[in-house]
């Protein structure tokens, strides 16, 4: 694992990213992109024969489509999306189980001049921001137990140990691929983490708050997420992005703390409504 200095723009952030196999399984499936202007964690799904190859699929179209453009563009991350839908489909047809795979992840873009993240997620990989000492779940899993929680039928303190907590409704080269999307302001001094569900399912928020308010430099806190979450079980794959803004963003309003608002107006101009990308559709 490398910490890197990455500046798109005016702004400066420092990013490290880690993956482990961790404790129980013998494949990797998850990937990683950590490139300017585009930071991704994609988990595959189709078991040791395809599952690695639908995450590298993902990674690899938002490779082609956002790598060294300076900030990222709404159309662009549609189209990323729409060819890794195409990509893991064609790995699927070389399989007798079919392959999907999650996506979460933050592209540096910029809104009336003035630097953004566009958070997005399908399936349950996950995008938090962190400030200060305070912790929010940017993104929304779209996962059975999520469904649970939202319709008051469970907790959300027990989605960590619910049974079926990887069963999800919504998955890159699955029937329904629509992202979910945010435009929240990039803000000197929060750092971002992106995640499998690796680490959310065997470290609990509190765990992951504790970890990045007191870890240290982006590696250590990485090294020190995937290590809590192999203390934990470590029975899945596990990946992080730990992303600290050093400049170059805008200093917290007094009545912004980390609250995240849906995209608007690229939207609109798009003919997209504001919280969804719809992938599938635009397929």
């Amino acid at each position: 694992m490398t910490e890197s200095v990455v500046e798109v723009g005016d702004v400066r952030l420092t990013v490290a990213a880690l993956s482990d196999v961790g404790l129980k399984r013998k494949v990797n499936e998850d990937s990683i992109l950590v490139e300017s202007p585009v930071f991704l964690v994609a988990d595959g799904m189709g078991g040791y024969e395809a599952g690695d190859r639908a995450s590298a699929a993902v990674a690899q179209a938002f490779q082609t489509h956002l790598v060294g453009e300076g900030f990222g563009t709404l159309e662009a991350i549609r189209d990323a999306l729409i060819a890794s839908d195409a990509g893991v489909a064609v790995v699927a047809g070389d399989t007798q189980r079919g392959a999907g795979s999650t996506v979460a992840g933050a592209v540096l873009v910029q809104h009336e001049g003035v630097a953004h993240w566009l958070v997005f997620n399908v399936g349950d990989s996950r995008v938090y921001r962190h400030f200060g000492s305070e912790l929010e779940q940017l993104t929304v899993d779209h996962s059975l137990g999520q469904e649970l929680v939202d319709n008051g039928t469970m907790r959300r303190e027990d989605m960590a140990t619910f049974p079926d907590r990887n069963v999800i409704t919504r998955a890159i080269g699955a029937a329904d691929s629509t992202a979910d999307s945010w435009l929240v302001p990039v803000t000197n001094g929060e750092r971002l983490l992106i995640c499998s569900d690796g680490l959310s399912s065997e470290l609990a928020d509190e765990g992951i708050r504790a970890t990045l308010t007191m870890g240290g430099r982006p590696d250590s806190v990485a090294a020190a997420l995937v290590q809590r979450a192999k203390d934990g079980g470590g029975r899945d794959n596990i990946s992080v992005v730990v992303i600290d803004v050093l400049a170059g963003g805008s200093t917290p309003a007094s009545e912004y703390t980390t609250g995240s608002w849906a995209l608007r107006q690229e939207l609109e101009d798009s003919s997209i409504d504001d919280t969804t990308i719809p992938v599938a559709a635009a397929g």
